[in-house]
């Protein structure tokens, strides 16, 4: 009895696995160029690197950003490299700003072929300084601001039965970093809003891509939120984000999510290391909390700006910015992370 239980099972899952080459096999030819692409969080960074490659892909750009100054840096960046760019100011975390936002752009280029959702924020420190703001702060902009926007531009997709949707987790939506409680937990949520969306949108012929990048040399560290010790904290984050032995760049990771969009990949996790600890989490859970755990120990305390917050920029000291750095901090003056009045060293 449970031997041909067993047999049926394995049956069932060799004709499932067939099935979904088959239907990989048939999935409709889809190209970026002339396609509108919206893309939150445009103004710098990612963002704004993945908009410069779908640009140069031949798509027609939107970005939003809640700040009007990066957000004009942004489109003179994108616009002096051929692009066609609208932007619009617009806070993800709420619903009617969203809503007018993409209202805007479908009057500018009367339609939204791709969304790509990729705002974010990020705050680092031990649990201890993690606030319940922190954590609701994270969950609006990493998990209801996509909510937001794919709820606004699904109709449109489906009366025009096509469309393509990425949404940008992390590598902390699937293992849960330490110090990054806030972060990896509204990651952890985009991850299975953005699978549950994908398994249900394919029958729409809108597919879904759930990204998750490993460490990124994007320039993002400068903006990014530090608590409790923030310059051993920054240290460590921008060491860890600076070197080619432990993170791509930004260009690499842009390249990767453009062919996801077109391939229609249910999943994307970008860099080799992200895709180890990944496949080692999955396999060995217990031994990757261990492992997580110690790693844990030998991070910074709570002390210095405690439950406050200071930006990287803030929190310099003679270990950050090094030539150790060079990469990562280069990347935020590329990138649009400085503003023209701001300087790392």
């Amino acid at each position: 009895m449970a031997g041909n239980l067993g047999k049926t099972i394995s049956l069932a899952a060799i004709g499932i696995a067939g099935a979904a080459l088959a239907y990989r096999a048939v999935k409709p030819k889809y190209k970026i160029r002339d396609k509108v692409v919206l893309i939150t969080g445009g103004s710098r960074g990612l963002g704004l690197v993945l908009a410069r490659e779908l640009a140069e892909r031949g798509a027609k750009i939107a970005i939003c950003a809640r700040d009007r100054d990066d957000l004009q840096r942004a489109k003179q960046d994108l616009e002096s490299r051929g692009a066609e760019v609208f932007d619009a100011i617009c806070d993800v975390r709420e619903q009617v700003d969203v809503e007018t936002m993409v209202a805007d752009v479908r009057s500018r280029f009367g339609r939204i072929d791709i969304l790509v959702n990729n705002a974010g924020v990020i705050q680092v420190g031990p649990l201890e300084t993690q606030t319940q703001n922190d954590f609701e702060g994270a969950m609006k902009v990493h998990f209801w601001g996509p909510y937001f926007t794919m709820r606004a531009v699904l109709p449109e997709m489906r009366l025009r039965g096509e469309g393509r949707i990425a949404n940008i987790s992390s590598i902390g939506g699937k293992i849960a970093v330490p110090h990054l409680a806030p972060y990896c937990a509204s990651k952890f949520a985009l991850a299975g809003l953005s699978k549950a969306m994908g398994a249900e949108l394919a029958k729409d012929n809108i597919y879904v891509t759930s990204v998750f990048p490993g460490l990124m040399r994007t320039g993002s560290h400068i903006n990014a939120l530090f608590k409790g010790q923030n310059d051993k904290e920054f240290a460590l984050f921008s060491l860890m984000n600076g070197l080619p032995l432990t993170s791509v760049s930004a260009e690499n990771a842009a390249g990767q999510i453009a062919n996801a969009i077109e391939n229609g990949s249910a999943e994307l996790v970008i860099s080799p290391q992200a895709k180890i600890a990944a496949t080692a989490s999955a396999l060995f859970p217990s031994l990757t909390s261990g492992i997580l755990a110690l790693t844990n120990s030998l991070l910074p305390s709570d002390g210095g700006v405690g439950r406050g917050h200071a930006t990287g920029l803030e929190s310099t000291s003679s270990l950050s910015p090094s030539i150790l750095t060079s990469l990562v901090d280069a990347a935020s003056y590329r990138n649009n992370e400085l503003k023209p009045n701001e300087s790392i060293n």
